[in-house]
């Protein structure tokens, strides 16, 4: 997902609610989200359908990265040698 730019991409309620199919359009094709105000506080964030599944997949893989480290520091991890000859032991059979 790209950055917003301030100038373009903040829109009041009233402004998304009188072109809402031109916001989506934009959207789409510039990647970044829009965000929308009311009373001139952030209320709601509008994202392309494909940048929302990308950002979630990359949460998802700092979370896992995240967990690794976590049993790592805990002494859950394996060496690295250990895990090629469990995985080559696999193979071979």
């Amino acid at each position: 997902m790209r950055r917003s730019k301030i100038n373009e991409d903040i829109r009041p309620m009233s402004e998304f609610r009188t072109g809402i199919s031109s916001f989506i359009k934009k959207i789409h094709v510039t990647k970044r989200p829009l965000i929308i105000t009311q009373h001139g506080k952030g209320v709601a964030v509008l994202l392309d359908a494909d940048e929302f599944e990308l950002m979630q997949d990359k949460i998802e893989l700092l979370q896992d990265i995240q967990t690794s480290i976590g049993q790592i520091e805990n002494g859950q991890g394996i060496k690295h040698g250990e895990a090629k000859a469990a995985v080559l032991g696999r193979i071979k059979k």
